[in-house]
């Protein structure tokens, strides 16, 4: 088969952990061809989606990971398969990327996650479909409704609805000196509309990225551990991520959703999972793969080859 990937700068992939190498790596492994390109090479010229692809030959050194063929302009139905695994943030040139690809689509592109779905998936506002597995939670950009959702849980995370990584999520008290200022900057003084969860004490084991391939778990998740002193399991903001088998509630969750999301075109979920509780449904460009697979042996990236395969 012939797969695309839409990528980041290869030259800024960490291929000792990043998701999309490894799901590259299983690819070629089963001799499919690789091309890649950018999110500015999707481009829609008389009446066809296409974009300036260039071959993709990985060389198994790790200084010099791959070689790459010249770009040519090649409509996105050409090939068997496209993976949209830009990383966030999801601003809207990711929206108008969406926009091109469901164009493509329309005109036999096989493209995964689907792109409509991950317009309609917010990652943080998707668990709203899902209220009998989160914790209370409020979406707003009203003071006042924040500081009664706060006066009601006393110890409260408030998050941006278009963040990743851990950036600027709070944890604040009800005794927090600083109420007023991060409020302030997380809604723009009201313009912007923020999430506020209610605290998760059982954060300090971790949060639980829950991977559904095909609308199947992962039978493994990795816990994200917080360093000391900090909320955030992130690995981005310094968290440190240990594979755990699934507990019988993530499988229930899992279960749950699974089926659903891969009826909407989402080949690829990661769910985050806190204690027992869902806070996040990640659509974009999920990860962890290699992290489970050198911690368990579980071939993560197999898993995902052997459901687009599958599909296609």
């Amino acid at each position: 088969m012939k797969i695309a990937f839409i990528v980041d700068p290869l030259d800024s992939l960490k291929i000792h952990k990043d998701t999309t190498f490894a799901i590259m790596r299983e690819a070629a492994a089963r001799g499919h061809e690789l091309y890649v390109m950018r999110q500015e090479d999707l481009l829609w010229r008389d009446g066809v989606v296409s974009g300036n692809a260039c071959g993709l030959q990985l060389t198994g050194d790790k200084a010099q990971w791959y070689r790459r063929g010249d770009a040519a302009e090649t409509p996105l139905q050409g090939f068997d398969a496209v993976l949209m695994r830009k990383d966030p943030p999801f601003d809207m040139e990711y929206v108008y990327s969406t926009y091109l690809l469901e164009l493509a689509e329309a005109q036999g592109a096989r493209v995964f996650n689907r792109p409509r779905a991950i317009r309609d998936y917010n990652e943080k506002m998707a668990i709203a479909r899902f209220p009998q597995f989160t914790v209370p939670s409020l979406v707003t950009r009203q003071e006042k409704l924040i500081r009664g959702f706060l006066a009601e849980h006393r110890d409260i995370i408030l998050k941006p609805l278009d963040g990743m990584g851990g950036a600027s999520v709070f944890r604040i008290h009800e005794e927090d000196h600083n109420v007023s200022v991060i409020i302030e900057m997380l809604t723009h003084y009201g313009r912007r509309t923020i999430m506020a969860q209610r605290f998760i004490p059982e954060i300090r084991d971790g949060d639980k990225r829950v991977l559904l391939i095909g609308g199947n778990a992962v039978p493994y998740s990795l816990a994200r551990i917080p360093r000391p002193g900090e909320t955030r399991g992130n690995l981005a903001a310094g968290g440190t991520g240990v594979a755990r088998e699934l507990t019988p509630r993530d499988r229930e969750i899992a279960a749950a959703l699974g089926p659903e999301l891969h009826a909407q075109g989402l080949l690829l979920v990661g769910l985050d999972v806190i204690g027992d509780y869902l806070t996040e449904v990640n659509v974009t460009s999920p990860t962890c793969f290699q992290e489970i697979t050198e911690q368990t042996g579980f071939n993560v990236a197999g898993m995902m080859l052997d459901a687009l395969e599958k599909l296609l």
